[in-house]
């Protein structure tokens, strides 16, 4: 059964939001915050899933927060995106535990608080059996798993291989519903990924997400994002960050989940901000066929109709990160489909 549902007006802003003005240089407003963000508060205490992946210890940062109202008895968990952490669902956080539910939100390896080991080979794989070890570890066996962005690529492999852990899934702007390298992107090799890393500053990010995010209109509330992801990069152990993130923007060029669809079991909900702007890596295809590179929103349309059993939920207002552009209207979207039987 596939159902596609559209929420007209769902999102609407409630006072015009500030337009970005030009960013200041990254040596005035970043502070250095250690690669493994040592310096930098989550709004939940830091749990730690010590296990060893390809021969080294590794640790991953998790929060683990308890319901605040009557317990339902399920746990639902929260897999972030590649330019997020665990902290950024603080909001969705909140509103689930007061509904009820436990809820357990991971910093994946090479990401946040979690471990950046040295020549490490990423994997969406690789990902999704650490977070299984994680669970299992905090007896969470049968989950309700929610995927943003980079999060929905590993929530898709985690499907695919642990289907008996999971009631539902649910799909917010996820990577990986298009293969982009067949679309036309070209393949960049890890050095040249590297390169475009050294790069990375305060300004390059705000600038990306203003562009792909939040469709030209920036907020104040966004900038603790901002960051927290360019503190990780401006001290001196930035290299190991730089490095974390070429390595994982190979993965995703290279391990899409595209083909793979049709044999996800478990019903899947899709949200999906439609002023979205994100695919991945289409800025560096040829002008002729950039445009021929699927959207998030356009990757869903066609990957709705792939699954068994599919909801698309068309969110008009927000861009990529819906959660963070209206909490609460993105909160009582979940609420709706993790209720879902």
């Amino acid at each position: 059964m596939r159902r596609i549902t559209s929420l007209l007006a769902l999102l609407a802003v409630s006072a015009s939001p500030a337009l970005a003005r030009p960013a200041a240089s990254p040596e005035q407003t970043t502070a250095p915050l250690g690669a493994d963000l040592e310096r930098f508060a989550y709004p939940f205490p830091v749990h730690w899933y010590e296990t060893e992946s390809q021969g080294m210890p590794v640790r991953m940062a998790y929060l683990d927060v308890a319901p605040t109202g009557p317990a339902k008895n399920r746990t639902v968990v929260l897999l972030h995106g590649k330019n997020f952490c665990s902290a950024t669902w603080q909001d969705t956080i909140t509103a689930l535990a007061a509904q009820g539910y436990r809820v357990i939100a991971p910093d994946q390896i090479g990401f946040c608080k979690s471990s950046k080991p040295a020549g490490y080979q990423y994997s969406v794989a690789a990902l999704a059996t650490l977070t299984r070890g994680l669970l299992d570890r905090v007896g969470a066996h049968k989950v309700l798993l929610v995927g943003h962005s980079t999060g929905g690529v590993i929530a898709l492999r985690f499907a695919l291989l642990y289907p008996k852990s999971i009631d539902r899934l649910v799909l917010v702007n996820p990577l990986g519903l298009n293969d982009t390298l067949a679309q036309g992107v070209p393949y960049t090799e890890l050095g040249a990924l590297r390169a475009e890393e050294a790069k990375t500053d305060a300004a390059s990010i705000k600038a990306y997400q203003l562009r792909n995010y939040y469709h030209g209109e920036w907020r104040p509330a966004y900038d603790r994002w901002v960051a927290m992801l360019a503190g990780q990069y401006a001290g001196p152990d930035g290299d190991r960050v730089r490095d974390a993130q070429a390595r994982l923007s190979d993965m995703l060029e290279t391990q899409p989940v595209a083909a793979e669809l049709d044999r996800v079991s478990t019903p899947v909900s899709l949200l999906i901000g439609q002023r979205d702007r994100t695919a991945f890596r289409a800025n560096s295809a040829p002008e002729s066929v950039r445009g021929l590179v699927q959207t998030v929103p356009q990757a869903a349309e066609a990957a709705v109709h792939r699954f068994r059993e599919a909801r698309l939920v068309r969110i008009p207002d927000a861009g990529h990160a819906p959660q963070v552009e209206d909490p609460e209207a993105f909160a009582a979207l979940l609420l709706t489909e993790l209720a879902r039987p």
